[in-house]
């Protein structure tokens, strides 16, 4: 995206626009056999790969964390040691089930007669250490530190007693005697203690044909998830939002009110650094929705809110950063206002790309790309179901409307995607002059409700590059006229980090692809 410092994120360096994905079924974890009947507490209700890919986490309502490895690198070595040897990997990424632990319990608050669900809400990798794997996840109220590491489970194979000897001298070998005194050859004890035996006691020929050592083999290797360290009693509201910071030490925790930093080291203490409830509740205008850590500056973070703006904050200015440094908002169109503006404008979910240039935003409706140097408005909007605004009425009617839909971006910057109904989603090229606008659904033929229709060319508003880009635009159903299912929802995906893999859920199913 950046020109300049982003090698890795080409938006704007692309002297060419790929050609749009050709997307493909890899995997899926928890497949749904006709007319099953999902559980509740099975439902996905995060997604998160680790900084390298290698590793996929998930957690459900049951506030269960279930880990995935790679294993299609494994097979063939370390990833760094294939790109040393140049060696290209045709394969896509596969992974297999890893481990899983139980992360959070359901409790009650006695003092608000508030029960809090185990449901997890968010989950966050930290860096590795010692071959063992670190995360953050969150329910409603505490966040909880985790470390997973593999064991080896050591177990004695062969005794120093043998059974059939000690059982016909009916006695135990003085090797496993508890006496203090030795014992001679006679049969008498020594009343001296073992380094004064004296000179004349001599080992029989060949040693003591029962005397042996116990033998300790390892059997197995298992997985122990240990929690380190729980993080409460910090927030009011509800934790819609975790986020580490890039210096490896620190995170934040954001409710509808306020945003936590925190030191992983220290789990009683947090300090307050952005709290915008006011001094009459009744004079609440906005609430915190998202919030999220530059990936490469440390002073840096960006909170988003229920109005549709993102705020960017500098940690350096002062303790308590009530006043950003950056606004970014899209201001409405005169006359297009109605009673579904202000709750469709609420922003569900950002993300920086990689290179912390560009935040993704998603609301209600459309995705938007800004450009943190640019602060007049989103360099990209894409309208993910723009079919759905006749129908606003009845989605508010069932809550849908305040369903909270979460984006990704691909680790090169040229494409986003976001979730839908029917548990579609949604991938955009956002590269200049990139027309790509690919819709997915969740099921082992991804591709079936895809309909071959001429993409509309990106309409350049400006100098720089602010497209709008629009899907099928049938009211009430999908690209091939498929009436949609609003109980069905994608909310929740994440993009592998280096390659065109994305995984995302779909109820209970973990479903993964590849381009």
């Amino acid at each position: 995206m950046n020109g300049k410092g982003g090698g890795e994120e080409g938006v704007a360096a692309t002297s060419s626009v790929s050609p749009p994905l050709d997307w493909k079924f890899s995997q899926v974890f928890g497949e749904r056999t006709a007319g099953e009947e999902v559980q509740e507490v099975d439902i996905i209700s995060a997604i998160e790969f680790d900084k390298s890919g290698d590793h996929l986490a998930t957690g459900d309502r049951g506030g269960r964390v279930v880990l995935f490895e790679r294993t299609d690198v494994k097979e063939h070595g370390s990833r760094r040691e294939l790109e040393k040897l140049d060696y290209s990997i045709s394969r896509h990424p596969e992974f297999r089930y890893k481990t899983e632990f139980q992360s959070h319990e359901p409790e009650f608050d006695y003092l608000k007669s508030l029960e809090i669900e185990e449901k997890i809400n968010k989950i966050r990798w930290c860096q590795t250490s010692n071959g063992a794997l670190f995360l953050l996840s969150t329910n409603d109220k505490t966040i909880k530190f985790w470390k997973v590491q593999e064991k080896k489970v050591k177990k004695v194979s062969e005794m120093n007693v043998d059974s059939s000897q000690a059982s016909a001298n009916g006695n135990i070998p003085s090797s496993c005697s508890a006496s203090p005194r030795p014992c001679l050859p006679n049969g008498g004890c020594s009343e001296r203690p073992y380094k004064y035996l004296s000179s004349d006691f001599q080992f029989p020929p060949g040693g003591f044909p029962t005397l042996r050592l116990p033998v300790v083999a390892s059997e197995d290797t298992s997985l122990i998830a240990r929690c380190r360290r729980v993080y409460a009693h910090a927030h009011d509201y509800h934790i819609n939002s975790i986020s580490k910071n890039s210096d490896g030490e620190t995170f934040i925790s954001a409710d509808d009110l306020r945003i936590n930093l925190w030191n992983l080291e220290i789990s009683n203490q947090s300090f307050n650094i952005v709290d915008v409830k006011p001094a009459n509740m009744e004079d609440l205008t906005e609430v915190i929705t998202s919030a999220e850590f530059h990936p490469m500056q440390c002073n840096t973070l960006a909170y988003c809110s229920s109005k549709g703006s993102i705020r960017l904050v500098d940690l350096r200015q002062s303790a308590l950063c009530d006043n950003h440094s950056k606004l970014f908002e899209e201001h409405e169109t005169p006359g297009t206002r109605s009673f579904f503006t202000e709750i469709i404008a609420s922003i569900s979910d950002i993300k920086f790309s990689k290179n912390g240039r560009h935040i993704l935003s998603r609301d209600y409706m459309t995705l938007k790309l800004w450009d943190i140097n640019m602060d007049s408005g989103p360099v990209a909007t894409f309208q993910v179901h723009e079919y759905l605004r006749p129908r606003l009425c009845d989605l508010y009617e069932n809550d849908s409307i305040f369903d909270k839909f979460e984006c990704c971006l691909s680790g090169d910057g040229l494409r986003v995607a976001t979730g839908s109904y029917s548990n579609l989603f949604r991938v955009f090229g956002c590269a200049p002059g990139s027309s790509e606008a690919t819709t997915l659904e969740a099921s082992k033929n991804p591709m079936r409700r895809q309909v071959q229709t001429p993409a509309r060319p990106a309409r350049s508003l400006s100098s720089l590059t602010r497209v709008v880009r629009r899907g099928s635009e049938s009211p009430g159903a999908d690209a091939n006229g498929n009436s949609h299912d609003f109980t069905t929802k994608l909310l929740h995906l994440a993009w592998h980090p280096n390659e065109n893999s994305i995984a995302c859920a779909a109820a209970n199913s973990l479903y993964m692809y590849y381009a």
